[in-house]
Order: C-alpha cells, then sequence, then structure tokens
C-alpha cells in the first residue's frame, strides 16, 4: 500500500510541471485506414486494467454499450471502445475502469502497451491538425521530429456523448440563468480541447448572458491574454475592460491549466485576473494544487448548475476578494 500511494504521490507532483502519464493501448484495425494505431489516455483518469470480466448484456442498451460488469461490488457500463472509435479488434481483452466527470465506467481495448511520461508540449491539437472526430490531440512518443511515433489521445467527453447519451449535459438543462454584468468590451476567455466540453461551456456563458472567447490549448490563451493585456495597456484602460475572467480546463495540448494559471498569477499585468478551473480531473489533490498555483475557484466537470454558481461567484464578488 505505501507503494501505491507513494506512486500516486509522484504522478500528482507532474501537476503543474506541464507532464503528464499516459497510459497506451490498441484498439485493433482501423476500419478505414487498415493499420493498427496506438491510442491514450491520462494515466489519473484510469482507476484499473484488468482483464476482461464477465459483462452482462442489458436489453435496450447504447449502440456501444457491451452491457455492464460487477467490479468489486460496483456495477459499472462497459463501452465497447473499438466500436466507437470504428476500429475491428482481434479481441477484447482488458477493460480499463476509469473514473470521468464523476462517473465510472469501463473501456473495453484489445491490448494495453505501456505507460510513458511526456511533457504537454510534445502533445498537439487535433483540430489543428485536421483530424478531430474522437481523437483530441497527438502525442509524439519520441523526442525526435521527423518520423516520430503517434499516440491518438481520446476525447472522452465525446465518447461519452457517443455511448452514454443519457448522461450527457448539454447546458441547456441549466436552471441558473441570472444574467450577469461585466464591463462593456469585456470577455470570458476559455480554454478547453475538447469540441464537447466548449459547446457544454459555451452554453453555460451564453446563458448567464457572458460574451466569450474560446480557445483550445493553454498556449492559445496564453498567447491571446498577452495581446488582449497588450492592447489595454496601449489603450490606456484596465485589463478588466478587456478581460473579466479566465476558465480552463487542466488537460490540454502544448500548456496544461495548472501551468497557464502560473504564468497568469506570475505576470504582474495579468496576476489580477480571476482564474477558475474547470476539470474531469476532479479529486482533492488536484483542488489542493489548483490552488497552490493561484487559482481563484475549482468546478469538476460537468453539472451546469455549479459551473454557473463559481462562474457568477468570482464575477459578482467585491474587487480585492
Amino acid at each position: 500500500m505505501n507503494d501505491v500511494m507513494q506512486e500516486v504521490d509522484e504522478r500528482s507532483k507532474l501537476a503543474g510541471t506541464n507532464k503528464f502519464e499516459l497510459l497506451m493501448f490498441r484498439l485493433g484495425e482501423d476500419q478505414n485506414a487498415h493499420t493498427r494505431e496506438i491510442f491514450g489516455i491520462n494515466v489519473f483518469k484510469v482507476r484499473e486494467a484488468l482483464i476482461m470480466p464477465p459483462i452482462t448484456p442489458m436489453p435496450g442498451a447504447p449502440k456501444h454499450v457491451l452491457g455492464v460488469a460487477n467490479i468489486r461490488g460496483q456495477i459499472i457500463p462497459v463501452v465497447d471502445l473499438p466500436s466507437v472509435v470504428g476500429c475491428t479488434p482481434s479481441a477484447r481483452n482488458i477493460l480499463l475502469v476509469t473514473e470521468y466527470e464523476r462517473s465510472v465506467q469501463g473501456f473495453a481495448v484489445e491490448e494495453v502497451e505501456e505507460i510513458v511520461r511526456l511533457e504537454w508540449g510534445r502533445v498537439v491539437s487535433a483540430e489543428r491538425s485536421a483530424v478531430g472526430g474522437m481523437v483530441t490531440s497527438l502525442a509524439r512518443l519520441d523526442e525526435k521530429q521527423e518520423n516520430a511515433r503517434l499516440a491518438l489521445i481520446l476525447d472522452v467527453e465525446t465518447i461519452l456523448r457517443e455511448a452514454l447519451p443519457s448522461r450527457f449535459k448539454s447546458g441547456e438543462e441549466m436552471t441558473h440563468t441570472a444574467t450577469i454584468k461585466i464591463p462593456s468590451g469585456s470577455v470570458v476567455l476559455y480554454a478547453d480541447d475538447s469540441n464537447v466540453a466548449r459547446l457544454q461551456i459555451e452554453s453555460v456563458l451564453t446563458r448567464l448572458g457572458l460574451p466569450f472567447v474560446s480557445t483550445k490549448t493553454g498556449k492559445e490563451a496564453w498567447d491571446r491574454l498577452k495581446t488582449l493585456s497588450h492592447e489595454a495597456r496601449s489603450a490606456g484602460i484596465p485589463l478588466s475592460q478587456k478581460v473579466a475572467m479566465v476558465l480552463t480546463d487542466l488537460e490540454m495540448p502544448e500548456m496544461d491549466g495548472f501551468t497557464l494559471t502560473r504564468q497568469i498569477k506570475e505576470d504582474d499585468a495579468l496576476k489580477g485576473l480571476p482564474v477558475v478551473i474547470h476539470s474531469s480531473l476532479s479529486g482533492s489533490a488536484n483542488e489542493s494544487h489548483a490552488h497552490r498555483v493561484g487559482a481563484d475557484g475549482y468546478v469538476a466537470k460537468f453539472v451546469p448548475e455549479e459551473l454557473a454558481r463559481e462562474v457568477s461567484k468570482i464575477l459578482t464578488r467585491p474587487m480585492g476578494n
């Protein structure tokens, strides 16, 4: 047990170093390209990897759900990940038990390969590479730039919406709709690499009457903030008339949310900006680290009312608090 706790502690310390660990696995042969690609998921999302346990089929289950499994007394749905992504496996040998957005589910995969530690700087947005779909980003596994092996990091939000639609919340069901006033010309700048998450966030901000600027990575958000800061300084106006707050995911290509938050809070021109972290990586360790890097709030994905309450609290609090 001490070894396990030490391993968890070491991985927790990666937060804010702009590094993460990727669990790599195979899903079988792609039905179109006829290749066997390497896929990946952040280790923090994985509770355990098991030899495939007995699966109980459920009549009327969604298309990509194999059934349910009893894992240590907890009944969880098992998602046929090869089917969702469009691969044909030789067999579904391994079950990845994952915790995502406060829910637990299993992903059936063909085989697990290894865990690698990477810098987020070696990860690029799949949308920027004109790929997208079920893949949110591409990780370069080798130090060399040319002909490096790539791992496809899956957009779990999109996969869960596809496989378990009853769990999906769009933000339209939100009951908190009071409009929040911010200075004319100011926006909420948010960063998230998942297309589904961006739609959810924008639904909440729209219901609150807040204009927003969307970015897909921490680096893109940082570059946009520096530009807005320069514009405010040139115009001789407070930064608050350009940006009211920053809302950021944690896992993003190029620069993670912890690093983005720390850089904002260490920058003389930006440090007064309120920053709220909005992430599926819930848990006390991540919340604690969020406060250590200077975040003003932390909201676990995705409950529209909770996100709305946190944004409202930050934007309506008295200046200086």
